[in-house]
């Protein structure tokens, strides 16, 4: 695999990478747009969270993270998500990583990792299962990386802030970005719409 070297060739590679090939509303299952995976991608690479680093992407979906990762550097990368077509397809478009179909809260903890990407269900639409966000804290301080990257609610901000700290991981960076929601679902009325999300960096 190739190593990209500027952000725009990164973010040009991430558009090739397939979408869910059936969005599940219960998984809150949403592609990350390759303009805000590329950004956050770039500041972690910058913050020397990639090269030669051991990269997990947990809730991956169809594995935009951890292909990224591969291609700017890491050293090896899984991908972990309960959807059995989503990591079908990520397997077959990309041999250069692990991919893993379970539920994230029941693996093991014996893997050794030092980035790990999630971006987990929100729990804000009417059939999603609540708290999964803090499940994949909870399954991230067991699995004990160097530094997570956590995809929120930007509404959950201050809730997350405590919690992160309760729970001793040291927040060192907040990335803010509009996240574009297509119209996908048949609750959907509009043909899309903006939500505003958060990522956190934390050291453990």
């Amino acid at each position: 695999m190739k190593k990209i070297t500027k952000k725009k060739h990164l973010e040009m590679a991430i558009q090739n990478v397939p979408s869910h090939p059936n969005p599940k509303v219960d998984l809150e299952q949403y592609s990350t747009p390759a303009v805000i995976a590329s950004d956050l991608l770039w500041n972690a690479y910058s913050l020397d969270d990639i090269v030669d680093k051991k990269v997990m992407d947990l809730g991956c979906g169809t594995g935009i993270f951890a292909i990224a990762s591969m291609l700017l550097g890491a050293t090896s990368a899984v991908g972990v998500d309960i959807d059995k077509e989503s990591i079908d397809l990520a397997s077959s478009y990309c041999g250069d990583v692990e991919f893993i179909c379970g539920d994230v809260c029941d693996l093991e903890n014996d893997f050794d990792v030092d980035t790990i990407f999630q971006n987990p269900p929100f729990g804000s639409q009417k059939n999603a299962k609540k708290g999964s966000d803090l499940k994949f804290i909870n399954k991230t301080i067991e699995l004990s990386p160097k530094v997570l990257y956590s995809f929120h609610m930007a509404s959950t901000e201050e809730f997350l802030i405590s919690y992160f700290e309760k729970n001793d991981l040291e927040i060192t960076h907040i990335f803010r970005y509009n996240f574009p929601i297509p119209k996908i679902y048949e609750f959907h009325t509009k043909e899309s719409a903006n939500v505003e999300i958060i990522v956190i960096r934390a050291l453990l």
